[in-house]
């Protein structure tokens, strides 16, 4: 089946997924490890298209930035629930009460049914690809929406798995908000969203009206903090590493940096040095990635202008131009102590604008966090580990990096996931495959039990029974 034949009515669509899974609702781990390994040669075997398709929607992005970020961690998804998947799979034993004794129980792993999942721009393949791994391990049918803002992609997806699946195993989608929003309204087994938490709450409130379940993977402003000792050089490296990945279009880039005041300036002067040894190219190096739309840019070009315009000091890290106006590509930028009500300081940056915080003691950054919204990521570069306990014992975040920014995301045996404002809900490796199964648990009563004697009306040796079962 090509593109062209998917049902157009997504509830004819919807249905189909639903009847093919009522008449298989238990798939045994083959046909589950069959639709992964077709789901990991799609990848494997179309990587170039699947590189120059994000290249076009972005209007340049570099294709390590496409490895390092889609296509490695899409495939280490993959393998990672092929390896495990079996496993995950098996009911586990489960203890009862002293009381129930000699009865037993378990838990079994239950595939839910059809599973949605609605698919963001910024990384458009391993955002579609690393919640339908665990689905399709946890025996389920998927439907995958993808953006309106990656429609090169988004037919070049749609082809290639309307090649390696049937529409009832998963099916593709593509269109605009109002095919998003009807999307949202069908009545799945759980929905995953990823995107912004302003969606984010009208993907809710549509699953709602079904009482589907849902994860949402959103943002917010994740911190950075830099500790008063910690070495200057280090920190920027691995903030700008964090930062500059997809021109800081990345729900998890550092947004905002908590730093020593007295120390501001030395950030500026190694971000200045840093960044013009990644990107000597400027503006025009094809290592550097574009903003994605006009859209994205100008929005990230009013909040800048208006943070400057406000009083803020900007420091453009390139050498040849702040901007390109035509190609939507925007040098990373430092705003010194933004207007708290500012744009940058307001809503989630999603772009290479990076401010910076003064703090005169480590206090106030523990402070300054836990007044605001909890973020999706918090990065804290210390050495002083009570420092580093205190700060993970009195902040919330949906994950965290010590020492580093990102890489939380690509470990397969820890959950990813907001918190708050900044998400719902738990994927990667085995938190997937749990977030899209029922766990259901299974009492099995044995042929000896004292279950008769609890039995109305109520004997004087049940009270007596009762009693001592309250004592002990």
């Amino acid at each position: 089946m090509n593109a062209n034949d998917l049902p157009t009515d997504l509830q004819s669509l919807f249905e189909g997924q639903r009847a093919a899974f009522a008449a298989a609702p238990y798939s045994p781990w083959e046909a589950r490890a069959n639709r992964l390994r077709r789901l990991l040669d799609l990848v494997r075997d179309n990587e170039a298209a699947i590189k120059q398709t994000i290249d076009q929607d972005f209007g340049g992005r570099p294709a390590i930035e496409t490895d390092v970020a889609e296509i490695w961690p899409s495939l280490e998804e993959i393998k990672g629930a092929l390896r495990h998947g079996r496993g995950w799979m098996k009911p586990r034993r489960a203890g009862v009460g002293k009381w129930f004794l000699p009865a037993s129980g378990r838990v079994m792993p239950q595939p839910l049914g059809v599973v949605g999942i609605l698919v963001p721009w910024n990384y458009p393949l391993y955002l579609a690809i690393g919640p339908m791994a665990a689905a399709l391990a946890a025996g389920n049918r998927v439907m995958v929406k993808l953006s309106e803002a990656s429609p090169v992609f988004a037919g070049c997806f749609q082809a290639l798995c309307a090649k390696a699946f049937g529409a009832d195993e998963v099916a593709v989608i593509t269109g605009g908000p109002d095919v998003a929003a009807q999307f949202s309204a069908l009545p799945f087994d759980h929905l995953l969203f990823t995107g912004s938490t302003t969606i984010g709450r009208h993907v809710m409130g549509a699953a709602a009206r079904n009482l589907t379940p849902v994860t949402l993977e959103l943002g917010g402003k994740s911190p950075t903090v830099i500790s008063p000792e910690y070495p200057m050089e280090h920190a920027v490296q691995r903030i700008l590493a964090g930062k500059l990945m997809n021109a800081g279009q990345t729900c998890i880039a550092p947004d905002y940096v908590l730093l020593p005041r007295a120390r501001i300036d030395e950030f500026v002067s190694q971000a200045r040095r840093q960044t013009r040894a990644m990107v000597p190219g400027g503006l025009a190096d094809p290592g550097y990635c574009s903003v994605v739309n006009d859209r994205q840019y100008q929005r990230l070009t009013r909040d800048l202008d208006e943070a400057v315009a406000r009083g803020s000091r900007a420091e453009v890290l390139f050498d040849d131009a702040a901007r390109d106006d035509a190609r939507h590509r925007l040098a990373p930028t430092l705003l010194i102590d933004p207007p708290a009500d500012s744009g940058v300081m307001r809503d989630e940056i999603f772009g290479p604008v990076l401010p910076l915080v003064g703090y005169g003691h480590i206090d106030e950054a523990l402070a300054y966090i836990k007044a605001r919204p909890r973020p999706l990521a918090l990065y804290w570069f210390d050495h002083d580990r009570q420092r580093v306990a205190r700060a993970m014992e009195e902040t919330h975040a949906g994950g965290v990096c010590v020492n580093e920014t990102l890489l939380h995301v690509a470990q397969e045996s820890m959950p990813f996931g907001g918190v708050g404002p900044s998400g719902m809900g738990h994927y990667h490796g085995h938190w997937g495959f749990a977030t899209f199964s029922k766990m259901k648990p299974i009492f099995q009563q044995s042929r000896l039990n004292g279950m008769k004697l609890f039995l109305p009306p109520y004997s004087p040796l049940a009270r007596r029974v009762l009693g001592l079962m309250k004592r002990f």
